[in-house]
């Protein structure tokens, strides 16, 4: 939801960095790695009750997924490359909930709905993304990607606000939780009521 909205503000200074890393010779497929390296890490630690080093994990995550875009932008982005950064997306975006689960056995029941209420969003993210390049449908509201984003309730921006909040406030994880992944589910029906809208042939 607000992803777009914070683009202006935050792309600026990425991209600046994003080429002097280009410049260094790294490459955007050694961010996205060590990025998704980083927020196993930060859920490993949230696992063993450590909060407050996975938030620090869990941002500088987020940090080297937006400069990994910014090191593509500089290359131009690749397939490969769009690939390995939804993937490595998903498995750091589960990776928190379930361990929350592991750290105390009462969250178990909240991480798992939360869990299949990302993955429902994730499919319909990606059934959008598939049928509106099948298209020739473009946007460029979340900066150049290397396929269509369709905007929904729930995106980045939420979710690394609903990560914070579990780990500032770990003992509220089953009600924040439930009630992010019913704001997933809307985001759900929001963007097939958008599928019906521009797919209906």
């Amino acid at each position: 939801m607000f992803d777009a909205r914070l683009r202006p503000l935050i792309d600026p200074p990425l991209n600046r960095l994003g080429r002097i890393l280009a410049g260094w010779g790294v490459t955007a497929n050694t961010l996205t790695f060590a990025g998704l390296a980083l927020g196993l890490g930060g859920a490993a630690a949230i696992a063993f009750g450590q909060f407050a080093l996975g938030l620090a994990l869990i941002l500088v995550n987020r940090l080297f997924d937006g400069l990994d875009g910014a090191v593509a932008r500089v290359h131009g982005p690749t397939a490969l490359g769009g690939y390995f950064d939804i993937v490595a997306d998903f498995a750091f975006y589960v990776s928190i909930p379930l361990a929350f689960g592991l750290f105390d056995p009462a969250n178990t029941q909240a991480a798992l709905v939360l869990v299949a209420s990302f993955v429902l969003t994730g499919v319909s993210f990606l059934a959008f993304a598939v049928i509106a390049a099948e298209r020739g449908a473009e946007t460029t509201a979340h900066g150049k990607k290397s396929f269509f984003y369709s905007t929904g309730l729930a995106e980045g921006g939420e979710t690394i606000a609903v990560f914070t909040a579990f780990a500032l406030l770990p003992a509220w994880f089953v009600p924040i939780a439930y009630g992010y992944a019913g704001l997933c589910l809307l985001t759900v029906f929001q963007r097939s009521a958008l599928a019906v809208i521009q797919f209906r042939d």
